[in-house]
């Protein structure tokens, strides 16, 4: 993959996890709140808890620090998906973020 490949489908998935906000705060009473810097999300819940998504461009990669651990994803050319144990990013981050939230939440990949 090339750099501009690598940015291009991690834009892209910045861009729907800032959308998954709106649309859960829309949606429901979870009141998540995203703040993007960079290439950097921070969604901080209403128990003051976060998620970090931390791109990682010298390595391909995207990382996601949540109360469980610290996640690792490369793009295999269809999704991201984790480096040790091949869990896709918006299946992990759905979960992680319904566990901090108290309620289920859905994060959706970005349409390809």
């Amino acid at each position: 993959m090339t750099d501009q490949e690598y940015l291009d489908h991690a834009e892209a998935a910045l861009a729907a996890i800032e959308q998954g906000c709106d649309r859960i705060n829309d949606d429901t009473d979870a009141d998540i709140d995203n703040q993007r810097t960079g290439g950097m999300i921070t969604l901080t819940f209403a128990n003051r808890s976060q998620v970090v998504v931390n791109l990682q461009p010298p390595l391909h990669e995207i990382w996601v620090a949540a109360r469980t651990g610290g996640y690792h994803y490369k793009h295999d050319g269809q999704q991201w998906l984790d480096t040790k144990t091949g869990e896709e990013l918006f299946a992990v981050l759905s979960r992680e973020a319904s566990l901090q939230a108290g309620q289920a939440l859905r994060f959706d990949a970005p349409a390809r």
